[in-house]
Order: C-alpha cells, then structure tokens, then sequence
C-alpha cells in the first residue's frame, strides 16, 4: 500500500464472519422452526397478526411444516448475514494513507491531509488541514485495535473529539451559520425524526461543503464551523452555548 511494510488491516475478522454467516442462519432456522410448530398456539391469539398465514401453516403436515419454517428461516439469517458482510468496515493503515472499505467500495485518504484521528461513540473520524470531517464512519471496531494501528505508523491519533467544546446546540433561526446552512439543518431534523439515515447522511455532506461539521446526539444535532467556512459578522455573533456534553 506504501512501499513501507506491509499496512494494518483492522476489521471485525473471522470471528465476525462466523457469527454472521454461522450464527444468524442458525438462529433463523431455529425461531423459523419454532414459528412453524407453533402456528397453531399463534393462530388462537387473538392480538396475534396474520393470523390467517399461522392457521394455514397449522393445516399442513408435520414434520414439513417444520422443516418449511426451518428452511425459511434460515434463508432469513443468510440475507441478514450478506447485508451484515457488505455493510462491515475494514480500516487498512499505513504510513502513507489508510484506506477504508465497505461494502465493495474502496476509499483512500492520504497522511498529509489528516490533522487528527480519533473515535467518536461508534464513530471513526478524520479531520483536515481546516478542522473539516474528512471521513465519519460508523463500525463496531475495537478502539483500542483503531489506536494501535494509526499510532503504530505515527499518525496524529486523539483520545476524543478536540473540538468537542465548540460544538452548539441546533435550534431553528440561530444566528452565526452560513447562508442556507439553517435551511439544510431544519431538512436534516426531518430526516432524522423521520428515520432516513440515508438523507441525514447526504444533507451531512451538503453542511460540510458549507463549512458545518454536525455531531448528533440522539436525533439532536449540535454544530461548529471549520477554520474555512464564512464566518458570521460580529453583530450576529452569539456566545456559545455548552457542548454536547454538558460542558
């Protein structure tokens, strides 16, 4: 990846491969199995949904009613298993950059652009040279193999958030974002309240193009402005309010 050794791969390993595609089909089978034996006890409650399916399912033969409900269970847990795989995140650092991939797409981000590495929640960020979110990736990966790697190929790693302090409370009309950037916000409150994690996703990506790193907690959105974006004239200017941690 460098031409210095070989890099670090830190991902969830065969462990987690065997638990998604061992452990989940099995558990599928299982409560499939169970579902089916049991249609009958379902079919007669009466707050039960589909009943109509379960009373069916009682109709049939034993033990194919079994083995039926077995079988599409565990075609369940291997579904549940392919998004699970082509949703994990594999971090392979280097000296020179680190590369993320998940789900078959490749994406490269070089050393010199990188200011500070750290975990936030769930969460693997990367700030640029203007304090701006190079990649927020959410995983399951131990932090401590995540520190490791980045230290191990001397990379600016953070115990937390540097700029955690600066970050505000959203509330509609604040002063002191950039144009448009209250409109974007109140659209992401919508998507998030709505679930869309895909369209909170993109209006993320809108906000950073405005100079507007957000960090969530919960379904609340807190802000802070980059070295770069435009910032408010002094009339408009209100003191900050405490972080997401209380501070």
């Amino acid at each position: 990846m460098d031409g210095y050794g070989a890099p670090t791969v830190v991902d969830g390993g065969a462990a987690e491969l065997a638990v998604l595609w061992g452990g989940i089909p099995a558990l599928g089978a299982g409560a499939g199995w169970l579902l089916a034996t049991g249609a009958g006890w379902i079919a007669g409650l009466p707050w039960a949904p589909v009943q109509g399916l379960f009373k069916l399912l009682d109709g049939l033969p034993d033990p194919q009613v079994g083995i039926g409900g077995a079988a599409v269970g565990t075609l369940g847990g291997l579904l549940v298993a392919t998004v699970g795989t082509a949703e994990r995140l594999a971090v392979t650092v280097g000296t020179e950059r680190v590369g993320l991939r998940r789900d078959r797409v490749d994406r490269n981000v070089e050393r010199r652009s990188v200011r500070a590495v750290f975990v936030d929640g769930k969460d693997l960020v990367l700030l640029g040279p203007d304090d701006e979110e190079l990649v927020r990736e959410r995983s399951d990966l131990a932090v401590d193999r995540l520190r490791a790697a980045f230290q191990a190929y001397g990379w600016p790693w953070a115990e937390g958030d540097p700029h955690r302090d600066a970050y505000r409370r959203w509330v509609p009309d604040l002063p002191g974002l950039p144009t448009g950037a209250d409109a974007l916000l109140r659209a992401r409150q919508r998507a998030l309240d709505a679930d869309k994690g895909g369209e909170a996703r993109e209006l993320r990506g809108e906000l950073a193009r405005s100079g507007v790193v957000i960090r969530d907690d919960g379904k609340r959105q807190y802000w802070r402005l980059t070295r770069a974006a435009p910032r408010p004239r002094p009339e408009d200017a209100t003191s900050p309010e405490p972080g997401v941690d209380g501070r």
